[in-house]
């Protein structure tokens, strides 16, 4: 499952869930819901504005965290 790593990143810049609203222009209920990860889906130009206001990589906003069941492709 894919995060996002918002929490961290206002913890490592200390800034406020507020701050993100006000430099993404979101409503606060839309970036509560993706610095809890209750989001279900994001668009490339919120990934690229995330990573121009916190000037970091996609990388540095995204966690894989994978199931501990093997994918049966494997």
């Amino acid at each position: 499952m894919v995060k996002l790593n918002l929490k961290k990143l206002l913890k490592e810049n200390k800034r406020s869930r507020y701050w993100l609203v006000q430099q993404t222009g979101s409503s606060y209920q839309t970036i509560n819901k993706m610095i809890d990860n209750e989001t279900k889906s994001i668009r490339f130009e919120t990934l690229d504005r995330l990573c121009e206001i916190f000037d970091c990589d996609v990388q540095d906003l995204l966690i894989q965290k994978r199931n501990e069941r093997k994918c049966k492709y494997e």
